[in-house]
């Protein structure tokens, strides 16, 4: 079954807004993290080019960022709805973003861990706001892209 160019992009576009807000949301119960001295070095040059609050660029990216994923998962479950378990547009945009969730929140947080030193419970706050994104994501993807 084919599907128009532009319901993947208007996903994509929906997908990047609906990470904006929770991520901005999130930001606010981790503000502290942010404004820590201690954590300054963390942070790119994109996000803090000096100390205080992300410079109106660095929005500009994550939006753009956030766009290309949104069409990139969009495009993914093009490839795949047919494979996916659930009755209705709802509940496979929900399995998907199940789905979307195991394979790139969680090796993320696992490898942020590993990798970086961030403190766990930012990590946490981040893993929650990945699973919000990608479940609500998931079900505005499936209803779109149909």
């Amino acid at each position: 079954m084919k599907v128009k160019a532009w319901r993947v992009i208007a996903a994509g576009i929906l997908f990047a807004l609906i990470g904006q807000v929770i991520h901005t949301l999130g930001a606010f119960l981790g503000m502290s993290y942010y404004t820590d001295p201690k954590y300054s070095a963390l942070w790119s040059k994109l996000m803090m080019p000096t100390a205080g609050p992300p410079p109106t660029s660095f929005m500009a990216y994550s939006l753009g960022f956030g766009i290309i994923i949104g069409i990139l998962f969009s495009l993914v479950y093009v490839w795949i709805r047919g494979g996916l378990k659930g009755k209705g547009s709802v509940s496979k945009g929900l399995f998907y973003g199940f789905i979307l969730f195991l394979v790139s929140c969680i090796p993320g947080f696992l490898s942020l861990y590993l990798l970086i030193n961030i403190p766990l419970m930012l990590n946490v706050l981040w893993l929650v706001e990945g699973l919000i994104i990608d479940l609500i994501g998931g079900i505005v993807i499936a209803l779109l892209v149909k």
